[in-house]
């Protein structure tokens, strides 16, 4: 199994039986974000280190309007898309096996955690693995402690309030909070 190969079945959903080849690629993979992380988080990088070894971790170049305040965590690491001035600040996890894709002016509050897989309710399953990618589009703020869980979309301009767990999709200019985070507003992308 190859990079290419792997993120296609993700994007297709294909169930990740546990001990499968994808299961031990998913492992190997891991090993490899590990590496590039611990880099990140144990000793102080330039702004553009930061984005030189982010983009070898993700395996494509980020924008030079990328900003990344450590420490930073993924277990996989080459299923995440990012687009321009997106900022991600300390302390955010992000399980992005199953895809993670930002858009273009989007802040991400401390502590922030992106899921993209569930494991199987079956007991005697448990450790097989069902991904779902998560998408955020353009303009979104995200506060500080914000669980995303897989196969959601938030819509350009939401705001997520801080705390929130986003269990289903997020219209474009909501605002959104709580457990389980809940509409709490609309409004015109321009309006204050």
């Amino acid at each position: 199994m190859d990079r290419e190969q792997f993120i296609k079945a993700m994007k297709a959903g294909t169930y990740v039986a546990a001990g499968s080849e994808m299961h031990l690629y998913m492992h190997e993979m891991s090993q490899r974000a590990l590496r590039y992380t611990a880099e990140i988080n144990n000793s102080y990088h330039t702004p553009e280190e930061l984005r030189r070894i982010f983009s070898e971790l993700i395996g494509k170049k980020v924008d030079g309007t990328f900003g990344l305040f450590p420490p930073f965590s993924t277990d996989f690491g080459q299923n995440i898309s990012l687009g321009k001035r997106v900022f991600i600040n300390s302390g955010c996890c992000f399980q992005d096996q199953g895809g993670i894709e930002i858009g273009d002016d989007v802040l991400i509050g401390q502590q922030t955690v992106i899921a993209t897989l569930n494991h199987d309710p079956d007991p005697e399953k448990r450790g097989g693995m069902l991904p779902a990618a998560v998408k955020i589009g353009n303009k979104v703020w995200i506060g500080a402690h914000v669980t995303i869980l897989p196969g959601v979309t938030v819509g350009d301009g939401a705001v997520i309030g801080a705390g929130a767990v986003v269990t289903k999709d997020v219209p474009e200019n909501a605002v959104v909070a709580g457990v389980p985070a809940k509409v709490l507003k609309k409004y015109g992308g321009n309006n204050r």
